[in-house]
This record gives C-alpha cells, structure tokens and sequence, in this order.
C-alpha cells in the first residue's frame, strides 16, 4: 500500500514558477520508495488527464511531455521519500490539477495516485 500526498499548487502569473512535492507513505511489505518509478499528471475541466513526467527508482533517467520539456524538472529524494516537479515559465494552459503517481516499471500500470493540487496560472 502506498499513500501520495501532494502539495506546493496554487495561484501564480504566467512567466513564473511553481515547486510541487509528492511525498510518499509506504507500507507494501518488503518496498521502499526506491522500488517505484514516480511519475507526474495533470488534469485540466473538460479534459483527460496526461502525462507529464516520470523519473525511474534512483533519479537516473526522466522523462517529458513535449508540452512541458525545458520549462519542467522532474526529480526525488529517495531518503525523504518525495518526488519534486520544478515548473518555471508556467503558461495558462499549465493550468491543472497535477497529481503523482507510483508505478513499479517504467512502462507499467500506475497503481497508486494522489488525490491532486490545483496549479492555476494566470495571464
């Protein structure tokens, strides 16, 4: 069983940034943080979730959306049990509730999700 915890969302002008973190309880017998690939979501109203960046078990691979390559950085702290998503140059259509995600492979099933923080960027 993991539980996600998201936080660091809120309101900021377009051209600025955001820090988000996700931080992890673990309880699955035998797992640690270090055991899943960590990945961002967002969702916008009216719209299906997607894909914004994974980063693999120990740091040393990420990857992107097209929508947000160069202005997102993806990265974890295995011993704080957290994964960061750094957004700089935040556009209005960033706008999203983002949420985290475990996952056990790169290309696998993400079973466990967070319930969200609302990012807002005004124009």
């Amino acid at each position: 069983q993991v539980q996600l915890v998201e936080s660091g969302g809120g309101l900021v002008q377009a051209g600025g940034s955001l820090r988000l973190s996700c931080a992890a309880s673990i309880r699955a017998s035998g797992r640690t943080f270090g055991n899943y690939v960590m990945g961002w979501f967002r969702q916008a109203p009216g719209l299906e979730r997607e894909f914004v960046a994974k980063i693999s078990w120990r740091g040393g691979s990420t990857y992107y959306a097209d929508s947000v390559k160069d202005r997102f950085t993806i990265s974890r702290d295995n011993a704080k049990n957290t994964v960061y998503l750094q957004m700089n140059s935040l556009k209005s259509e960033d706008t999203a509730v983002y949420l985290c995600a475990a996952a056990l492979t790169l290309e696998g099933k993400y079973d466990y999700w967070g319930r969200g923080t609302q990012v807002t960027v005004s124009s």
